[in-house]
């Protein structure tokens, strides 16, 4: 199981010692997609690993409506240390199977080993980068731009982690989102109507091709990038060079 998380950024780098106790302590847990992993305003009694599959972290509004505030994939951890209850709840999007610590053990672990407490503010980095990426992408007025922008930051979380979501296909390099298109309008702040409209948008503009509702070719990886503003991504150089390669880094 630690050989899985070990090919994360998260874990890759820790002492073989300290994998061992993470080891001892790994339960692998898979649940179906809908089915809440976590209850938001409740402490958590584990620290998980996502080994395969999508989560969703979701928040509750002062109206009672409900809003994705991120996605989880394979390697990232989820669950509080050395602090309260969570601020969101983690729902599963897909089906998924995570691997759990239980958090006391978790911490003491953590305590004893600095390699295991660099991976975890590793992580917290990695969030932070993320999250600034997502203000950039829903900070573009336009729909349009939201969804280019998300187009190209699921290539990114994905490459090195499915090559079933994200793999070439004829043209341009094709990527199949991984969660409804009610949960994507929720995630950029919008209506599934819109979403449709922008897809096709872009469709027109033969920027991507639409294979099926859920499944995209990005054909011009610089103009879906101007399209969300953000044509100096690194992810952009990443895209034209798997472009060019027609493959992707197993």
């Amino acid at each position: 199981m630690l050989r899985v998380l070990a090919k994360s950024l998260v874990l890759k780098e820790i002492r073989p010692e300290t994998r061992e106790a993470l080891n001892a302590m790994c339960r692998a847990k898979c649940v179906s997609a809908g089915q809440v992993v976590l209850h938001e305003d409740e402490p958590t009694n584990f620290i998980g690993f996502v080994l395969s599959g999508i989560l969703r972290m979701e928040k509750t509004l002062t109206d009672g409506r409900r809003h994705i505030v991120g996605l989880l994939v394979a390697g990232d951890m989820f669950g509080r240390v050395f602090d309260g209850p969570l601020e969101f709840s983690i729902e599963a999007a897909t089906d998924v199977e995570f691997c759990s610590f239980p958090r006391a053990a978790f911490e003491a672990l953590l305590t004893r080993s600095p390699d295991l407490e660099r991976a975890v503010l590793l992580n917290i980095i990695n969030e932070l980068d993320r999250a600034r990426e997502w203000m950039i992408i829903l900070s573009n007025q336009k729909v349009v731009g939201r969804v280019s922008g998300f187009l190209l930051l699921m290539c990114s979380r994905f490459r090195g982690v499915s090559h079933v979501l994200l793999k070439p296909g004829t043209g341009g390099i094709e990527v199949t989102i991984p969660i409804s298109r009610i949960d994507l309008a929720h995630l950029l702040g919008t209506r599934p109507e819109s979403i449709s409209r922008a897809l096709h948008s872009l469709s027109d503009q033969r920027y991507i091709d639409i294979l099926e509702p859920d499944r995209i070719l990005i054909r011009d990886v610089e103009a879906l990038a101007r399209a969300a503003d953000e044509d100096e991504l690194e992810i952009v150089a990443t895209l034209k060079d798997l472009l060019s390669a027609r493959r992707i880094d197993r």
